[in-house]
């Protein structure tokens, strides 16, 4: 979601990288990451902010592999990300629709805002409990497009140039499906997919596109990056990837 450190596996949830850390931060980071095992929840969330930050400037993965407080791993699978602030970012909404269209950041904010509480739960193992995601239904969307008679299929696409996602036409309409704006009652942040990203609740996380940019309505389901690689089209949590994880909703 690459560069990676020779031998490392790739990551399905990860986040963006960018130049080297120096030895210095990487062994201040190291530092902050044991005392963010038995300090304060303030203090931990502002560990992840700094390890965030830091991935920015490190694609060798290394801080992907620090203890943080939100429990996430940062990695992506392109070297770079652009980005995007609320006056450059545009998601666009097309393919088989009667109104194609696009939002601006402003515009995704002023429509109703759902929010839901559900663990993240990555298809290798790694999960972290009662993650608060804020934003519109992609129902929603969907609905003010005018679906076409023969679509059966939704395609996601990314300003990294690279990641892609697809989910039914059904799947696409549940209510725990969103175009997120807010994660951890914050606005999104770039090292987790901002300004815009998918949130499939009930799937594995890497249903979960960072860095939104296209929303395509199909007539079939086309593999996303990580299917073509070998993991289920259909990423339910615990019935799928020959896992058997307890279920985030």
């Amino acid at each position: 979601m690459n560069p990676e450190q020779p031998g490392a596996p790739e990551s399905p949830e990860g986040e963006e990288q960018g130049r080297p850390i120096g030895r210095r931060v990487l062994l201040g980071t190291l530092g902050l990451g044991a005392l963010g095992v038995v300090t304060a929840p303030t203090l931990q969330r502002g560990l992840e902010s700094f390890l965030a930050g830091a991935s920015d400037k490190d694609p060798t993965g290394l801080t992907g592999l620090l203890p943080n407080g939100g429990g996430f791993r940062y990695y992506s699978v392109t070297s770079s990300v652009p980005r995007k602030s609320a006056t450059d970012y545009r998601l666009t909404v097309d393919g088989l629709v009667d109104r194609p269209g696009s939002y601006t950041l402003s515009d995704l904010r002023s429509l109703p805002q759902t929010r839901l509480v559900r663990d993240v739960q990555c298809v290798t193992g790694w999960r972290v409990p009662g993650t608060p995601f804020e934003g519109v239904r992609l129902s929603r969307l969907l609905d003010a497009a005018g679906v076409r008679p023969g679509a059966g299929a939704v395609r996601f696409t990314c300003f990294d140039g690279a990641y892609s996602e697809s989910l039914t036409l059904d799947q696409a309409r549940r209510s725990d499906v969103l175009v997120a704006l807010r994660m951890k009652d914050q606005d999104l942040g770039h090292a987790h997919g901002g300004p815009v990203r998918l949130y499939v609740a009930p799937m594995y996380f890497y249903k979960s596109a960072k860095w939104l940019s296209g929303i395509t309505v199909t007539r079939d389901v086309r593999p996303g990056y990580w299917e073509e690689r070998g993991y289920d089209v259909n990423a339910w949590v615990g019935r799928s990837n020959g896992r058997d994880d307890d279920p985030t909703s």
